[in-house]
């Protein structure tokens, strides 16, 4: 079967025909587009005018757009498969893909509860266990419910007996959530089925008999994908009934875009609600007492003023992370007797390093920080003060910590650039870490190195930047270079295993991953230094990166490619726009391009809090300065571009890869390709089967190559291994 097949592509050419012919076509370096239709369409914004020529593209369900996206596949497809160096990278793809990875596991009831994946199954698979020592056995094989493994697992929650599992999945990649119960003892599943969830997990009652989710209203038919999703609501579901008689725990009617979550104590005796709203990435925290019948829910931490995440609680006294007063992050106490500010206690004092999450484990914090984007977890007592560090293996990025407050273990996962993930088991008692599961991949780690260095951004802001590559590469400017990022909504890059860049690097490949603002790395300030008016600084951020990498010779700008996914996708058109001559190629995948209407579709209204609103003056200007849609310019050589997105995205709407792609592709003058990837059946990312990530991995690896003029030999060295 070809690729094209595999890839869904199902629209008849006659429509394909009829919008393709009212057009006239472009040709780039014997590449001939498809010329998209214009329309006449103009907004206006604080009396400036902005045309929109391709709006028609935001009707993804269309036969117009269906022919526009197999016209684009067509070019595409064709083109990524005849390059020379794609199959000897699929090749070494699947082979080093193929190892067992495991998920962190957690103990509930006695038993314990972890993924596996056996190394190219589309999904990994959900185990349960009697014993550390135990047999594991199948409690949930994602595999098992589609033919090409596009239905996922979304997420679960085992009640606090062990005896329950209610899990989550996704159809396609999609956001939406349907969940169901599992009994974990027989493997059956219970009558019980939840729909329309979305942005929520589930969260048990104590008597586990029945649990907590957020969900929005039934959509109308065929705006499942594309509505905007307002008036979230928080339930409670009772086992053994139907969905139409869920108990509706707290809705805000007044309040459209605000989303709630909820949470149960690990002692039972609370919900803890917490609150996000679409203009601050600050939250609140309300709670309703469980112990008394149809208790009130009482608006604790109510001003938005700050981010307040739950720790847990001694009862009354609840405890939280944050960031009010403590830009790194402290834990606080919060007395509901008294909970006005002035009573708050500290117990954990803000750090010169970020806090970025805490548990209680063995009636002892674990504090997890990032130190230059490393982790450093803490253990501290109740009272605040020091126990001691864990002890990592090397420089990197841990992970899990999960458990309830009596637990005497835990596990935890390491990663780095060159280390795949290793799951420990964790002693809180005596502080030692024991390997749970080591993976085996097919290559010699002492071939790589990876290092921290410090560069200078436009404004003097020193920023960080991990450069990972083989050993014996030289520092010559001629290295292949993959500058990647991301800059916003407080999100942090750490250092972690890919297969795809370890076959970028085996074939001569140096990896760059700066820690540009917009991030979390750093704290509030870090992030705040990266929104709305301050955006434009990420960009710098990236921007000087890519010239730190150009100026001490590890490239130049004729082998220099930046990539990045989602808010990522905006950082790599807005670099491209602006300095097109800095870089040869780029990857903008599933990206937010059109910066003017993203709060239109789906979730975007969430996103003013980080790129503002266009109902505001200054913030529209903000917005239209940089937006990638809106900043081509007409005549320009701009990179070798590959767009990706997928038709399932209700995420990051595909309507703006559609619209960018189509403006690039009349704005191009070089003869640098301009293509876009549409995957089917695929969303914004989660959940995407293992044989649809080779292949765009793939895809994305051999048009690099192509297009900074790498030599794919010495992958025929790797596969000899």
């Amino acid at each position: 079967m070809s690729r094209s097949n595999r890839l869904g592509i199902v629209v008849t050419t006659l429509v394909s025909a009829i919008v393709i012919a009212s057009c006239s076509q472009q040709t780039h370096r014997g590449l001939t587009y498809p010329k998209t239709a214009k329309v006449d369409q103009v907004d206006e914004y604080h009396g400036v005018k902005v045309a929109d020529p391709y709006r028609w593209l935001e009707d993804v369900d269309s036969p117009e757009t269906a022919a526009w996206v197999q016209a684009q596949n067509e070019v595409t497809l064709p083109y990524l498969e005849q390059l020379p160096a794609r199959e000897k990278i699929e090749a070494r793809l699947t082979k080093l893909w193929n190892y067992e990875k495991y998920g962190t596991p957690s103990k509930k009831g006695g038993r314990y509860f972890f993924s596996k994946n056996d190394g190219l199954q589309n999904q990994s698979v959900i185990y349960t266990m009697d014993s550390i020592d135990g047999e594991p056995r199948v409690l949930l094989d994602p595999n098992t419910l589609s033919e090409d493994g596009t239905v996922a697992f979304s997420g679960g929650s085992v009640s606090k007996d062990g005896k329950l599992f209610a899990y989550g999945i996704s159809v396609a990649g999609s956001d939406w959530q349907e969940y169901r119960v599992r009994e974990v003892g027989t493997g059956n599943d219970l009558s019980d089925h939840i729909q329309w969830v979305k942005f929520s997990g589930v969260s048990w009652t104590k008597a586990n008999k029945g649990f907590f989710y957020s969900r929005y209203d039934e959509p109308a038919e065929g705006e499942e994908l594309k509505s905007q999703n307002y008036y979230h609501k928080l339930y409670y579901h009772k086992l053994g009934t139907p969905q139409a008689q869920d108990k509706l725990i707290y809705e805000r009617p007044d309040k459209k875009d605000w989303m709630f979550g909820g949470n149960v104590t690990d002692d039972g005796f609370y919900l803890i609600i917490s609150l996000g709203r679409s203009d601050t990435r600050n939250n609140a925290v309300f709670y309703r007492s469980l112990a008394i019948k149809d208790a009130p829910v009482v608006e604790l931490l109510s001003e938005f003023d700050a981010q307040y995440s739950f720790i847990d609680n001694d009862g009354p006294v609840f405890w939280f992370r944050t960031d009010a007063d403590a830009p790194k992050g402290r834990v606080i106490a919060v007395d509901l007797r008294k909970p006005e500010r002035k009573n708050w206690r500290v117990v954990i004092p803000e750090a010169v390093e970020t806090l970025r999450s805490v548990g209680v484990l063995n009636n002892m914090f674990v504090a997890s920080y990032l130190k230059d984007a490393q982790t450093v977890v803490r253990i501290y007592n109740l009272d605040g003060k020091h126990v001691r560090d864990v002890a990592f293996p090397g420089l990197g990025s841990a992970g899990g910590f999960g458990g309830k407050r009596r637990d005497k273990e835990t596990f935890y996962s390491f990663t780095s650039f060159n280390a795949p993930t290793t799951i420990y088991r964790y002693d809180m008692v005596t502080g030692e870490s024991t390997v749970f599961k080591r993976p085996k991949v097919d290559y010699n780690p002492d071939d790589f190195v990876s290092k921290q260095v410090f560069y200078t951004s436009k404004d003097g802001t020193r920023v960080p930047m991990f450069i990972t590559h083989k050993k014996d590469i030289k520092l010559d400017g001629n290295n292949p270079t993959y500058l990647y990022g991301y800059g916003g909504f407080n999100v942090t890059l750490t250092p972690y295993f890919s297969v795809s860049n370890l076959v970028w690097m085996e074939m001569g490949g140096v990896y760059a991953m700066p820690n540009i603002r917009g991030g979390g790395e750093y704290g509030k300030a870090w992030h705040e230094a990266g929104q709305k008016l301050e955006k434009q600084n990420v960009f710098d951020d990236f921007i000087a990166a890519g010239e730190w990498l150009i100026a001490n010779e590890y490239t130049r700008p004729e082998k220099l490619a930046i990539g990045g996914g989602s808010n990522g996708g905006l950082l790599v058109g807005a670099c491209m726009n602006q300095r097109p001559d800095l870089f040869a190629a780029a990857v903008p995948a599933v990206g937010v391009m059109d910066m003017l209407r993203f709060h239109k579709f789906t979730i975007g209204h969430a996103w003013v809090s980080d790129y503002g609103s266009v109902e505001d003056e200054a913030e529209f200007h903000a917005l239209y300065a940089y937006s990638p849609l809106h900043n081509l310019d007409k005549g320009t050589e701009y990179p070798a571009t590959l767009i990706t997105t997928a038709d399932h995205d209700d995420r990051v709407f595909p309507a703006h890869s559609f619209k960018y792609a189509a403006a690039l592709q009349e704005a191009q003058a070089g003869d640098a390709p301009v293509l876009i990837r549409i995957e089917t059946k695929a969303g914004h990312g989660a959940g995407k089967p293992t044989t649809k990530r080779i292949e765009e991995s793939a895809d994305v690896r051999a048009f690099l190559a192509q297009n900074l003029g790498m030599d794919a030999s010495a992958l025929d060295d790797s596969q000899r291994q």
